[in-house]
């Protein structure tokens, strides 16, 4: 290596050699870790929660808590890209990803696959939705009401399923679909009295669509609660990352950061919700 040498009082420069920063001054050497980039798959298509394909920079909740996050753990650079569920969850399993962001629960499959944080990173709040004039505010309200089909396999499925199986003196007319139909479709088909009730977590953005489109429509307080979670490809590597992700969830949820986003976001503070 040339000889550094100085003409006033010093100069310095820098070599970079195994993935190690050198930085070489007059007064000696110092040693620093590079900045390591961490590649992150947030939703597609789930606005607010989050959106923005592939060349598109996320926008939502997530995205901004997870820049909130990066702000904080200067020793890595988030790079975050919109993916389906699917390729997300495919993505972390192979490698592809780092991390990913979708509103994910924690599940006994996830927690053996995944690195999971023990902070939370948000809430999904189950609400009913359903005309104003309508006398429901809670899930045994839903007897003899026409229910919005349920996604099959999906979230809201299940929890609907479960809370059938934990109450079997209430009947409820519950229809399982794949069609795909975006929910402010559903809204309004609340609001033309096609369906008595939607039921769906409040962080997809209902309320921003009930009051641009004025509908008559008003949503329960939430009729169950469930942390979301930070998915963590599994590996050695990664092991450090998780522990820094769960000490800065930890301090946004203190210093109210996510108070603050999830009000810009959804419109309420989901961390008065976290278990």
């Amino acid at each position: 290596m040339p000889a550094i040498t100085s003409s006033s009082s010093r100069r310095t420069a820098l070599a970079v050699a195994g993935g190690i920063a050198i930085a070489l001054t007059a007064g000696g050497i110092s040693y620093g870790k590079t900045v390591r980039t961490i590649k992150i798959a947030t939703s597609a298509e789930s606005r607010p929660l989050a959106w923005g394909a592939i060349g598109v920079e996320p926008q939502g909740f997530e995205p901004d808590l997870l820049r909130a996050i990066n702000a904080k753990l200067p020793q890595y650079k988030f790079e975050m890209e919109g993916a389906s569920e699917d390729g997300q969850q495919v993505g972390l399993v192979t490698g592809k990803y780092d991390m990913a962001a979708g509103g994910y629960y924690k599940t006994p499959n996830r927690i053996q696959q995944f690195l999971i944080p023990d902070s939370p990173e948000g809430a999904s709040l189950m609400k009913i939705y359903s005309r104003k004039d309508s006398n429901i505010n809670g899930m045994k309200d839903l007897v003899g009401k026409r229910i919005v089909p349920l996604t099959a396999g999906g979230g809201t499925y299940k929890f609907v399923t479960q809370w059938l199986a934990e109450n079997p003196g209430y009947k409820l007319d519950v229809t399982a679909s794949n069609a795909g139909v975006p929910y402010p479709n559903r809204l309004n088909e609340i609001q033309n009295g096609k369906y008595d009730a939607l039921v769906l977590p409040s962080n997809l953005g209902e309320q921003a669509v009930i009051d641009n489109q004025k509908l008559d429509i008003k949503a329960s307080e939430p009729v169950t609660v469930d942390n979301t979670y930070l998915l963590i490809h599994k590996s050695d590597e990664n092991k450090a990352l998780a522990d820094d992700v769960n000490r800065v969830l930890k301090e946004l949820k203190e210093d109210g950061t996510i108070t603050n986003l999830s009000q810009k976001w959804f419109g309420e503070d989901i961390v008065q919700y976290m278990k």
